[in-house]
């Protein structure tokens, strides 16, 4: 871990290292070197001699204790995990649905840091500040000189004035904070791809325009509610004098972003063991997905707002449109950067499945740094490379690189997202720059509830004017009562905290988490109780046939199209190009065209076969009649069950039309 700013000579060694140098001095020959030279600078050769070596050693016997702190506190958080999952394995035995793991571990996170913060006395007072009077800015790196000696020291961070002699002085609980980038570039790329890589297609594709009308739409909605709401409640703190230091509108922007990124890990978990209503799902997971891409570059999008005047938290119009820019920009390019990236993963180690896994893992998380890198945001470049290697590379693996694969992102998914939770219950008493104002928590509390309502409501009434099935009363209950904040929300808001504005939202992003994973990810199965949303087994077999009627027409059209061309070339399954490309093209279709496709042109995966669209299911719908490609009409008549609201639709009768 770094240290701060501020200088720490070293420590002075203790009194059983210099007697056993003065032994050591004492049976070393004679002064032969120093006869030639003097005694006078025998004695001081001796001088210098035996303090150097006595700050060596110190600074070895230092390093050593620094490497002991960092394995102890590696090993609280392995420990921590390890009986994470005891307990998880305790609760499914017990079939307990009160808490799930991810609250378990923000409680185990809570209680080791009450540990270490009253419970381990200070380790370190040597800190001493030191004045650089002549400098007008911090530097990253500083070559301090002590008595002929060169000590390198690093910036951790800005203190104030008013907490200079309030500087953490226990070196354990230096060692358990971690650098926020620890979380955006090793904890994150495997919680993001593995929501990609195990993406459900059916059921995702099947509501595609109501998870990204949430996804987009949604997200913008409750960023600007949120935001406008808390500069209101920010007018209100500095009325009252409760304000510190600043707080702009571009800062309570920056908080409505972040806070809307959903992450409703218990529930989908909860959704999963009881095999809940798949559509339900596809919406809330979907929307999770796509949210956490959307508010991480709503937020990078808000710090980009620079007005051309004098005030830079001004608005100004010119900036405004050029944030929306960037906003379309970095989405766009991420979203090629991921898709490019998935689709070059070509592998062709079959022969060795453990070379073959550990390349993909390699490209895979290679993704998210190379957008990193390039300016755009790798949370967007992972997830949508892993939705197009599930769809492609996964296809051209070998039997047993497909099952490590999954297991592989599967196990990293699981340890990262605990460790992370794990992690937010440790900051609660390890963060060493909270602001907590009560009026700024419940303003928040309440923002985000009007926020998630004007998301989910609205725009639930205006996709029901669309949608065959419609989005029904319980369904929306249950989306307003999942808008969980997690991991995404945490990382965005960790990974600034230099301002007193940034300070405050860290620690109310960390209440409201808490809040959500406990209380609402507690209260899952009463709710789907209550409301009335029945179980996958009641409803599978009335909806596995309605995938091809209500897809999103537009995507049946491109699924049809990947399907007769795209996977010929990029993978080895569907039809040989030979069938689908014209005549005149057959050279290029042989050559296209794999071997492997010719020995698998009759396998057809179960979830893509739904997709397909054939000349009959062009249709237009005029009432109760449907005209289809062929120019036949069909009746329809809408049977309701009698104790739900849901509704199928059958044929009566067939017309076919004869146009002259």
């Amino acid at each position: 871990m770094t240290r701060p700013r501020v200088l720490q000579p070293p420590p002075p060694p203790p009194p059983l290292l210099v007697l056993v140098l003065l032994l050591l001095l004492l049976q070393s020959p004679g002064p032969g070197a120093g006869e030639r030279s003097g005694g006078s600078s025998s004695s001081t050769g001796s001088g210098s001699g035996l303090r150097s070596a006595m700050e060596e050693l110190a600074t070895e016997q230092e390093a050593e204790e620094s490497h002991r702190q960092d394995s102890v506190s590696l090993l609280t958080f392995i420990l921590l995990l390890t009986l994470t999952i005891l307990t998880i394995w305790l609760f499914k035995h017990r079939r307990v649905r009160f808490l799930h793991e991810t609250g378990l571990a923000m409680i185990y996170g809570l209680i080791v840091g009450v540990i270490l913060r009253y419970g381990i006395p200070p380790t370190s007072g040597h800190d001493k500040p030191l004045s650089c009077s002549q400098e007008d800015r911090a530097f990253t790196t500083l070559l301090v000189n002590i008595s002929g000696k060169f000590f390198e020291y690093t910036l951790k961070g800005e203190i104030s004035p008013g907490k200079i002699h309030n500087v953490e002085q226990n070196d354990m609980l230096r060692k358990v904070t971690f650098d926020p980038e620890v979380f955006f570039n090793i904890l994150l790329p495997p919680i993001i791809f593995h929501a990609g890589y195990s993406l459900k297609k059916r059921h995702f594709f099947r509501n595609l325009g109501s998870i990204l009308t949430y996804a987009f739409l949604g997200t913008a909605v409750s960023c600007f509610i949120i935001g406008n709401l808390m500069y209101g409640i920010v007018k209100l703190m500095k009325l009252v004098g409760q304000l510190s230091d600043k707080f702009y509108y571009t800062d309570c922007l920056f908080f409505g972003a972040i806070i809307s990124a959903t992450d409703p890990v218990t529930v989908l978990a909860i959704f999963n063991e009881l095999h809940a209503d798949v559509d339900l799902y596809a919406l809330l997971f979907g929307e999770s997905v796509l949210n956490d891409a959307v508010a991480i570059v709503l937020s990078s999008s808000i710090v980009a707002y620079q007005p051309t005047g004098g005030n830079i938290h001004a608005f100004d119009a010119a900036a405004f449109f050029k944030s929306i820019g960037v906003f379309l920009g970095i989405f766009s390019g991420s979203f090629m950067m991921g898709v490019a990236t998935g689709i070059v993963t070509f592998t062709k180690l079959h022969c060795f499945p453990l070379l073959e896994t550990a390349l993909f893992f390699l490209m895979s998380w290679s993704t998210f740094l190379l957008a990193e890198a390039c300016g755009f945001t790798g949370v967007v470049s992972v997830l949508f490379c892993g939705i197009t290697q599930a769809h492609y590379t996964y296809n051209n693996l070998s039997v047993e690189s497909r099952s490590r694969t999954k297991q592989l992102f599967e196990v990293l998914h699981f340890l990262a997202e605990n460790f992370i939770f794990s992690y937010m219950g440790l900051a609660l008493f390890t963060f060493q720059k909270h602001v907590f104002s009560p009026i700024f928590v419940i303003g928040a509390f309440i923002a985000v509830f009007l926020g998630r309502a004007a998301h989910i409501y609205p725009l639930s009434f205006f996709l029901n004017l669309g949608r065959r099935h419609k989005i029904s009363w319980n369904f929306q209950h249950m989306l307003m009562f999942s808008g969980l904040r997690g991991a995404m929300a945490f990382a965005l808001a960790i990974r600034d905290t230099a301002t007193y504005a940034h300070q405050m939202m860290f620690s109310t992003t960390l209440l409201i988490v808490f809040f959500t994973v406990w209380i609402i990810g507690g209260g899952t199965t009463p709710m789907l109780s209550w409301l009335n949303i029945r179980y996958l087994s009641q409803i599978y077999t009335e909806r596995r046939n309605r995938t091809k009627e209500e897809s999103v027409w537009i995507f049946r059209v491109w699924y049809s199209f990947d399907h007769n061309y795209l996977k010929p070339i990029l993978t080895h399954s569907g039809p040989p190009l030979t069938t689908t490309f014209p005549s005149w093209c057959g050279l290029i279709a042989r050559c296209l065209t794999t071997p492997q496709v010719y020995e698998n042109q009759e396998q057809l995966r179960e979830e893509d076969s739904d997709f397909i669209l054939n000349d009959s299911d062009l249709s237009l719908t005029y009432g109760d009649t449907t005209i289809t490609a062929n120019g036949s009409s069909v009746a329809q008549e809408v049977l309701r069950e009698p104790d739900s609201g849901s509704c199928s639709v059958s044929g009566l009768n067939t017309v076919t039309f004869n146009p002259r």
